[in-house]
Parts: structure tokens; C-alpha cells; sequence
């Protein structure tokens, strides 16, 4: 089924020069080639378009002769599943040559190349992520796409056991789309499939099982994709750590987040659904294969003790000081976020989210103050290198925190004076 839509107004992407050119390349000599996917998805729904695929009739081979025939730079990605990027205008364009599925093992597919516009779309996971458009703007639906768009729901392509079963990280990819796109229940078998064959999971790489935990954590509000998880039993068999303890502070972390303009930072929502236990966070972050920083990120909130709301900017600083900012960002993020959630029918909730405001203000304009002592400061003064030197310079950054970084450099060296002394 072909539909008029007029994609060409609201998607401005698709008037661009080189992609036009690019389409009319492959289109050449009775070949066909349409944008597909999620660049299709989100102009429908009126939300940005980051990547643009297109699907081509046209070999792989075909595609990079015809590509670079029009003077764009090419490079075989992924060839032997018939994808081909292709530098048009200074973007990248991922040109797959039509497929369908031979063979499948639950982590990756055999494919055979073709022409057949309904297999192809039929080899894809969802509905609304198997729409076309042609380079006019007309939206080619081949699988009732359209219609759930338009209803916001999230639906397989078929049977929803036998797409799972093709690739289990649709589990976690049924979510993360009803996170973004979904409104109301999730298709129900959809949500039943999951739930069944939810320990094919366990066949997937950390790596690939992170990765859609962050889209689906970067959601405008991910709260009710993950309770539908958690119902499914889906949530504890990737997140184990979140099993006792709470998703429901995500609403309130993401309209609070929503209120103040925070940008949506998946760390953060990971941090609110699991325990403030290093050893904990130390095996999750091994287990997902975390980066050095996202495991860095979890051990230091977990380490940190969110402050008190009446806590003074000089208590809060001397922390900082010694405990590193970030993971007090963190706690006082999360502290607020449920203090404004309170505080719609509890008026001291209220009092202690303008605490923590204030707080929060603070540490992100608060840097570092420099210790204005050094070691060869105390050499000078007499001083050997040694235990000593040592002891004496910490008692002084301690003396000098104390005062809240008040003690100047004068004071700190007549003080050092005199602790030198024999």
C-alpha cells in the first residue's frame, strides 16, 4: 500500500541535494531505492530525524559503482549483510540492498539478497520501523505501519514469538520503542512473547544489552517501559539489581528532569532503580561492560551520602573537597527529584527541594580551590623529605578546609613554622 503523505514538508532531510542525487543514482535503469526505517518513523510522528537509511534494489557492488559514478565516497561496512555507507553532502547514508532471512540463531541472520519490497519489510522487528518513502514523499506501507503511528502502538511484524526468536535484543528493543513511540498498554502479544522467551536474552553480548538499556534510559520518560518490564520479568533478567529495589522514583526523576531542563542522562535513571552498594556496582559494571567512566560514575554515587537540604555551601564545599562533585551532582539530583515529587502534598518536601536547589546550584558552579602550600614550601622552611613533611602538610590542608579555605598562605606557613620545629 502506497500512501500520500507529503513527507516532503515535513521533512525537510528529504529535499536535500546529495540524498536526492544518491536516490536518483540508485534508481537508475528501472532499479529501486526508497529512505527506510526510522528516518520514515519520526517524520511521521514530527520528531527529528539523526540518521537516514535507504533500501535499494540494486547488488552491494551495483551500489558502490553506481555511488561513486555520482562522485560520493564509499566504504563496505557491513557488505556481506549488503550494507554499503555512502558520504553524501559530508553525511553518511547506509545503503542496504533488499534481503531476506535464510537463517537465524537468535544473534545475528543469514540473508539473501533480493527485490521483493514486502519481504523486506517483512524480515524487520516492528511495524512503525518498516515504513518506505520515496524520494517525492510518498510513505510506501507494506505492513499496517501507518495505522500504529498514528495510534502510537508498538507491534511486531508478524508472529511475535518467531521475530523474537530471530533476534532476541528485540526483547529490549520492544521496550525501548515503547518507551519512546508507545502510549497506552504494549500490545499484549508483544508483551506475552517477551516474557516467554525472555531467557533468550542470556545468548546476547553485554555490550549489545547496555546499548539498548541506554536508549531505553534516555527516553523523555521511561518509567512506564519499565514497569511493563519488570511485569514481564524482563528487567531482572538484564538488571538483577534493580529487582528489590525501586523503578517507581523514575516518573518523578524525569518531570522533575523535564521542570528544571535537565538533559536525559541514562547514568542518572540507572543510579534511581539500583542499590547504593559499591560491590554491587562493581559487578554490574563488569557485567555490562560499562566504560571506565560509567563505572567510575556508579562506584562514586554509590560512595557519596546525599547532603542534608539545610546543609550550609561551606559544609557542602569541604565535602566536595575531599569526596569529588560528581557524585554528589548525583545524590542531590535524585534527592531532589524525589523531595519535588513529596512536595506536591507535603509542605516540608517543599521547604527541603529549595534546600537542595540551593545545593545543587552551588556544586555546579563550585571548582576546586587550590591548596595554596606545597611540599617545597616546607623544604624551604627547613623541612627534609620524609614522613614528616608529609604529616605535617596534610594537618595543614585539613586546618585549612576547616576554616572553609579561608586561611591564607601566610597564615598556613607560619603555622608550618612552627610545626617544623624541633
Amino acid at each position: 500500500m502506497s500512501v500520500e503523505l507529503s513527507l516532503s514538508s515535513q521533512a525537510g532531510w528529504l529535499g536535500d541535494k546529495a540524498l536526492q542525487q544518491l536516490l536518483a543514482a540508485l534508481k537508475q535503469g528501472g532499479e529501486e531505492a526508497r529512505v527506510a526505517g526510522g528516518a520514515v518513523r519520526n517524520a511521521l510522528l514530527g520528531q527529528p530525524v539523526a540518521d537516514i537509511d535507504i533500501a535499494a534494489t540494486t547488488l552491494p557492488e551495483e551500489t558502490i559503482r553506481r555511488a561513486e559514478a555520482a562522485g560520493f565516497k564509499t566504504a563496505p561496512t557491513g557488505i556481506e549483510h549488503g550494507t554499503i555507507t555512502v558520504i553524501a553532502g559530508g553525511k553518511p547514508y547506509e545503503v542496504t540492498t533488499l534481503r531476506a532471512d535464510v537463517e537465524t540463531d537468535g544473534r545475528r541472520a543469514k540473508v539473501t539478497f533480493g527485490r521483493d519490497w514486502k519481504l523486506d519489510a517483512e524480515r524487520r522487528d516492528f511495524t512503525i520501523n518498516a515504513l518506505y518513502a520515496e524520494a517525492d514523499g510518498t510513505v510506501v506501507d507494506l505492513v499496517g505501519g501507518i495505522a500504529d503511528i498514528e495510534a502510537r502502538r508498538l507491534r511486531f511484524i508478524g508472529d511475535a514469538e518467531a521475530r523474537i526468536r530471530e533476534d532476541y535484543l528485540r526483547i529490549l528493543r520492544f521496550f525501548r520503542f515503547f518507551a519512546w513511540y508507545g502510549d497506552g498498554r504494549p500490545d499484549a502479544e508483544g508483551l506475552k512473547a517477551c516474557a516467554r522467551l525472555k531467557e533468550g536474552l542470556a545468548q546476547l553480548s553485554a555490550e549489545r544489552v547496555w546499548s539498548e538499556l541506554k536508549k531505553l534510559l534516555s527516553a523523555p520518560d521511561p518509567s512506564r517501559a519499565l514497569l511493563w518490564m519488570r511485569q514481564a520479568g524482563v528487567l531482572t533478567a538484564v538488571l538483577p539489581e534493580s529487582e528489590k529495589w525501586g523503578i517507581d522514583a523514575i516518573h518523578g526523576l524525569a518531570r522533575t528532569g523535564k521542570d528544571l531542563g535537565w538533559i536525559a542522562d541514562p547514568m542518572l535513571r540507572l543510579e534511581a532503580i539500583v542499590p547504593p552498594d559499591v560491590a554491587r556496582m562493581k559487578t554490574l559494571g563488569e557485567r555490562l561492560r560499562l566504560s571506565n567512566d560509567e563505572a567510575a560514575r556508579l562506584r562514586h554515587w554509590a560512595l557519596t551520602i546525599a547532603p542534608d537540604a539545610k546543609m550550609t555551601e561551606t559544609e557542602l564545599a569541604k565535602k566536595l573537597y575531599y569526596g569529588g562533585r560528581d557524585g554528589y551532582l548525583d545524590r542531590i539530583r535524585l534527592a531532589l527529584a524525589a523531595a519535588r515529587t513529596r512536595a506536591v502534598e507535603d509542605n516540608q518536601a517543599m521547604m527541603e527541594a529549595g534546600g537542595l536547589s540551593r545545593l545543587l546550584n552551588f556544586t555546579l558552579r563550585w571548582t576546586k580551590p587550590v591548596f595554596p602550600i606545597k611540599g617545597a614550601d616546607l623544604t624551604e622552611l627547613g623541612a627534609s623529605p620524609g614522613p614528616k613533611l608529609g604529616a605535617t602538610l596534610k594537618n595543614l590542608e585539613r586546618e585549612w578546609v576547616g576554616s572553609g579555605f579561608t586561611l591564607q598562605r601566610g597564615a598556613l606557613m607560619e603555622r608550618a613554622a612552627q610545626a617544623l620545629e624541633p
